[in-house]
């Protein structure tokens, strides 16, 4: 008896028939250049029914090394969020094989630890990191980790626009274009005060890059109506940024929606813009103009006047970036309230190089937001949110600049949507000494809220979108609002609202998107 006993006080384990246990897992989610953590992987370690185990140490295997400035876990207890509150041994320096050693006390059951890295300022985003565990050293023995998202990899993107960069609460609605010259110009709202929409403290900003991306120049406010009127800020907001560039000539041209007064109220719902054209009473439609790839801007110009129809309550820039046609004309994508309080998406088009502009039909009611790409006969595709409840896209075409639409066969069934805006774009590329072009559709892949944030492809002018060539670029749960454009002769670039930055860019490859995801998943 009395050995019986002993043996139980010197091996306490043969109390618990449960062994510990381990299991990693990644988020399909980018690691952000500027962003202080960006999470690799979580691993949870299962000690069964065992009390007071404790970690001791934590080997990692590293891919993607030359990227990364720095790593650090952290220990979240029974906690699977991520939280940097405590960190598990020390900050340490990238190398293909890491040893991480600490002291950290398991409750019984399941616990969680978080493996988090800071990204150098040059990380080329070309390239992807990737991380595992191979072994968990604990005080009740050593266990080599089940890891249960093997073809995770992660993307590199850069945290373009964060909260308070600049002294900006919040960053929203950015729209990308890319310059006769290939300069990227992102716009996209800064809400000062708040993440509210209008009526609010909100201005028109601008990045630029003239690397394809890697890097970018400081911010700057390119509409702002200060207190006009002599109304404070809050007053007087300009949201909802639309762009685009005139090949031939150069010119760019943004627009967005502008408010005076209104405390309170939202230009999209009752009461907040009426029919006509009086500043105070009905939302402004402005433009401001750039010579010189977005370096210096005009003042802004009011249209309202010249574009709205009078009888419509709100007429206003979709917040994208709109096209030119292979015969110059410039189509920019447009949105509104007609007389009825139906809400509608249509085109502002300019046969003149933006000299003058004319407004087309509505393609349908009931949607809003909406982007156009040319179709290889002509016609223009529009592609636009829909109105709650429905969760698909509205999908409309002409081939009369507007003045009749018909709907497309993919029209709210082919695309799904969490009521949100998207971006369509038309990507021409080199295979093989021949000329070939698809379309790209992104937007938050899903019907319940706004995550999944995904690039489709259709080789088909728009009619299918292969699930099997979806890249999935964020699944956390962000703002939405991306927004396609060329970075060069391969790659496309994306700005969007992921769940790791306000604003976020990445650089993709037409390789990558052509490739099917079993196969990527390889690669």
């Amino acid at each position: 008896m009395k050995t019986l006993l002993l043996a139980l006080v010197v091996s306490p384990s043969l109390l618990f028939s449960a062994e510990v246990t381990s299991t990693t897992r990644q988020l399909a989610r980018p690691v952000l250049i500027r962003n202080e953590q960006n999470s690799l992987l979580q691993l949870s370690i299962d000690t069964g029914e065992r009390p007071y185990v404790q970690v001791q140490s934590i080997t990692v295997s590293l891919d993607g090394s030359a990227d990364i400035e720095s790593l650090q876990f952290f220990f979240t207890g029974e906690n699977g969020g991520f939280s940097s509150e405590k960190p598990y041994g020390e900050r340490v320096q990238p190398a293909n094989k890491i040893v991480f050693k600490g002291h950290a006390r398991l409750n019984a059951g399941l616990n969680h630890f978080w493996l988090s890295c800071r990204m150098r300022a040059d990380a080329d985003l070309s390239r992807k990191v990737d991380a595992s565990v191979t072994v968990v050293e604990t005080t009740a023995g050593r266990s080599a980790p089940r890891d249960a998202t093997p073809n995770i990899r992660k993307r590199i993107g850069i945290a373009l626009r964060r909260h308070w960069d600049d002294g900006v609460h919040t960053y929203r609605i950015p729209a990308l274009a890319t310059t006769a010259k290939g300069t990227l110009l992102c716009v996209y709202d800064m809400r000062r005060r708040a993440g509210r929409d209008l009526q609010e403290d909100v201005d028109i900003g601008l990045l630029r890059s003239t690397d394809g991306g890697r890097t970018w120049s400081p911010q700057q406010v390119i509409m702002d109506m200060g207190t006009f009127d002599g109304m404070p800020q809050e007053l007087n907001g300009v949201s909802d940024p639309g762009i685009i560039v005139d090949p031939s000539s150069g010119e760019v041209f943004c627009f967005a929606v502008w408010m005076n007064g209104n405390a309170g109220q939202h230009q999209w719902n009752k009461g907040g813009s009426e029919p006509g054209f009086e500043i105070g009473k009905s939302a402004q439609f402005v433009m401001t103009r750039s010579m010189d790839e977005g370096k210096s801007w005009t003042k802004l110009e009011n249209m309202t006047r010249t574009w709205k129809d009078p009888k419509w309550i709100l007429y206003a820039p979709s917040p994208q970036q709109g096209i030119s046609l292979r015969d110059g004309t410039l189509v920019m994508p447009t949105q509104g309230r007609d007389q009825q309080d139906r809400h509608f998406s249509n085109l502002l088009i300019s046969r003149d190089h933006g000299k003058t502009w004319t407004v087309s039909q509505a393609a349908s009611f009931g949607n809003t937001e909406c982007q156009a790409v040319q179709l290889t006969n002509g016609s223009i595709m529009l592609n636009c949110r829909s109105e709650n409840p429905t969760k698909l896209r509205t999908v409309a075409v002409t081939h009369d600049l507007g003045a009749t639409w018909t709907p497309h066969a993919t029209n709210r069934k082919g695309i799904i949507e969490p009521n949100c805006n998207g971006s369509l774009y038309r990507f021409d590329y080199d295979r093989a000494g021949q000329m070939k072009s698809v379309l790209l559709f992104a937007n938050p892949h899903s019907q319940t809220g706004r995550t999944h944030h995904s690039i489709q492809v259709s080789f088909d002018e728009g009619e299918t979108w292969p699930d099997e060539y979806r890249l999935l670029l964020d699944e956390g749960r962000g703002a939405g609002y991306p927004s396609l454009s060329r970075v060069d002769n391969q790659h496309i670039g994306i700005v969007y609202e992921g769940s790791g930055s306000h604003v976020v860019f990445e650089k993709v490859s037409i390789n990558e998107l052509l490739t099917p995801e079993t196969k990527r998943a390889r690669e």
